[in-house]
């Protein structure tokens, strides 16, 4: 946890271990599939870094597009299955050119390919965790992208700028570094002479939300927006984030050793556990509880656990270790949270006292429906 905002300087002075976002427009551009001069150029940068003893991890789009080339494909496949079999054919020719790249300096990679619902899973996501650590123990580095031969529209991540933000939270690093195709966010698009660069973003506000436009890629699926997304979850967790030119050779260099490069999303004061992050962004709700007034005070400004007396209705179908919304009377969400009783139970004690429990059911597992912490305030 921070305790006050950090300077550039300082973000980067602490760097230990760093994700790196590198997206398809980064590595293609055109339809030749994956540039390996791009990658080796990246790799020279990874190989700097871990020589000032900076782990890394990366999260690596390109494999549908480099699937495309040897398909022969001119367009981003629109069929699922069309688009799955891409990422199939190129996952191999990617991780490829990666072992090659890094393989330059001596350093080994381990190919590790996630849904979301590997990371919404406790287990699975804390599986992941100890994979991801056992390799970056033993030297390598992770090489991580979306599992798109599998992936269907409800497991999909969106883009692999989600993607990277949660790993940041999975690898817990320090850092996360987004590779685009532009010098970072500016204040307008980039496409016109008077867009100035926003070097240093302290809070990520409507306003400065604004300023991102829309993927326009045949390549991507993200586009800034994403990347300001991907931002947001990132310093939620107490990373540094950085968006800047991964176009430009040894950019990433430049930008440790204390370059005027691209975009700096300062961590906030406070941060979230990661834990509470996993439940703030990785897991999809299955219900929404409504409280009182009496109940959202307490949640916001007590800081205390959701009580059945406190619960005015229930929606939706969900079962004890789901996540649920928890709203107020008028219907603002005011937190989310991992239940401890399934919607029927809450049903039946929903405004009793917590000596009423089990009366009510039978039986009691503990007092709190939602116990504070296993909660996230939004």
């Amino acid at each position: 946890m921070t305790d006050k905002i950090l300077s550039r300087k300082q973000a980067l002075s602490r760097a230990k271990r760093v994700v790196i976002k590198i997206g398809s427009t980064v590595l293609t551009g055109r339809a030749t599939g994956v540039d390996k001069k791009r990658i080796e150029a990246i790799s020279d940068d990874i190989a700097w870094l871990r020589s000032k003893g900076v782990e890394v991890v990366v999260v690596t789009s390109g494999a549908v597009s480099a699937g495309m080339h040897k398909m022969g494909l001119k367009e981003k496949p629109r069929v699922i299955d069309l688009k799955q079999a891409a990422a199939a054919v190129g996952q191999s020719a990617l991780m490829r050119l990666y072992e090659k790249g890094l393989g330059r300096h001596d350093i080994g990679v381990g190919q590790m390919l996630l849904t979301s619902g590997d990371l919404m899973d406790r287990r699975r996501f804390l599986n992941a965790r100890n994979t991801l650590g056992k390799l970056i123990e033993y030297g390598f580095v992770p090489v991580i992208n979306e599992n798109d031969t599998v992936s269907v529209e409800e497991l999909r991540f969106s883009d692999n700028d989600n993607l990277a933000a949660f790993v940041t939270n999975l690898a817990e690093a320090d850092t996360l570094v987004i590779l685009s195709d532009v010098d970072g966010l500016f204040d307008k698009d980039p496409a016109n002479q008077d867009a100035r660069l926003i070097t240093d973003v302290g809070c990520i506000t409507p306003e400065v939300e604004k300023m991102a436009g829309a993927s326009c890629s045949v390549f991507g699926t993200g586009g800034m927006a994403s990347k300001l997304t991907a931002a947001k979850k990132a310093v939620a967790r107490g990373a540094a984030c950085f968006i800047i030119n991964g176009k430009k050779d040894g950019n990433i260099k430049a930008l440790f050793e204390g370059g005027p490069v691209g975009s700096y999303f300062m961590p906030g004061e406070a941060c979230l556990t990661s834990k509470k992050h996993w439940i703030a962004f990785s897991m999809k709700e299955k219900g929404r509880l409504t409280v009182d007034a009496g109940a959202a005070r307490a949640l916001l400004k007590g800081g205390k656990s959701l009580l059945p007396s406190g619960i005015k209705s229930v929606e939706g179908r969900f079962a004890p270790g789901d996540a649920v919304e928890i709203a107020d009377e008028d219907g603002r969400p005011i937190a989310r949270g991992l239940v401890h009783y399934g919607y029927e139970e809450v049903e039946k004690i929903m405004g009793a006292k917590t000596s009423e429990i089990e009366k009510l059911l039978g039986y009691k597992y503990c007092d709190e429906v939602v116990h504070r912490d296993d909660l996230v305030l939004v």
